[in-house]
């Protein structure tokens, strides 16, 4: 009886994330933003399928996770977020501010030097590597205890490759920069592997995340919101699913499944009612699901879809074709 008044306690609070939802997704209809690891023997040979560029990239990312807001201000919500080394095509330019165009199609504002032009190709496909552990060092030569990182950044970071052959161990490897500058990396934080993974493989990495702090607006390792964390373990399948949780649940991409027949993978939507949907997680078998949430514990975390009050908010699945 406790446990299940703590859950009613906590329904308000998923409600008001569900809600600031909506309207974000509302903002980015108006704008036109919704057009449209595997393990190997014992260790971790992980896989980062990562953020898309735009179509017609004319910038770069060129911090870890750089803040896309509603409208040109700090002071305004952030509505998503782009990581280093991706490119988004520029729209508008406004006193310091860019109005820019992510891969997935979603529009923000963002600070102009937290964006840089586009000078040829950066990291193109053959030459890019990714971060693919929660976050990683670059340092500005091959050694982690001569001076400090120039760059911390989080999984799905891409990078562009300049040469394995750093040193005789093959420990480093040299990238180049946003900036142009030369950096080192660890091999084992990056692989240009960009093999998709199955479903059992996609719950495994999603496990990683567990304790992953919830940002609004999130899309990185530093911090997911719901549905920038669905859209992720989705992406690492191949598949370029829409940003918000409303647009997920009705994308073309994904097939409408009976609570009674999920499967893990399956994709949960949570709301109000179908047409309020709020929140998203994704299914991993034995009545559990996973996702980022701010009820109770703001973090990645496990949760039962029979308790409250997930259960009395699933009012959607989907099966990713």
């Amino acid at each position: 009886m406790g446990q299940q008044a703590a859950a009613q306690k906590g329904l308000p609070k998923v409600l008001a994330e569900g809600r600031n939802e909506m309207r974000r997704g509302a903002r980015g209809a108006v704008s036109g933003a919704r057009k449209g690891l595997a393990l190997c023997a014992m260790l971790w040979c992980a896989v980062a399928v990562c953020q898309q560029p735009a179509a017609n990239a004319d910038h770069v990312a060129a911090k870890p996770a750089i803040n896309m807001y509603s409208t040109p201000s700090a002071d305004s919500d952030v509505s998503s977020q782009v990581l280093y080394g991706t490119g988004v095509q520029s729209l508008e330019k406004r006193r310091g501010w860019i109005h820019i165009r992510s891969g997935d199609e979603y529009t923000g504002w963002v600070k102009a030097g937290d964006i840089a032009a586009l000078q040829g190709a950066y990291a193109p496909d053959g030459k890019a590597v990714r971060v693919v552990e929660l976050s990683a060092n670059i340092y500005r030569e091959p050694s982690v205890g001569k001076h400090a990182p120039v760059l911390n950044l989080p999984w799905e970071a891409r990078l562009e490759l300049v040469s394995r052959n750093v040193d005789e161990g093959g420990r480093w490897i040299e990238v180049k920069l946003v900036n142009g500058q030369t950096g080192y990396v660890e091999q084992g934080n990056v692989s240009s592997d960009v093999t998709v993974l199955t479903i059992d493989q996609t719950i495994q990495l999603a496990r990683r995340f567990l304790g992953i702090t919830y940002t609004w607006g999130g899309v990185s390792s530093y911090g997911y919101d719901c549905s920038g964390f669905t859209q992720m373990l989705v992406r690492q399948r191949g598949m370029v699913m829409p940003r918000d949780a409303s647009a997920q649940a009705s994308w073309s991409g994904a097939a409408p499944v009976e609570r009674k027949d999920l499967q893990p993978g399956d994709l949960l939507f949570f709301g109000e009612s179908a047409g309020k949907i709020t929140h998203t997680g994704m299914y991993i078998g034995g009545g559990e699901f996973i996702h980022d949430t701010t009820n109770t514990h703001p973090m990645v975390q496990i949760s039962r879809l029979d308790e409250m009050p997930w259960t009395k908010l699933l009012v959607a699945a989907r099966r990713v074709k």
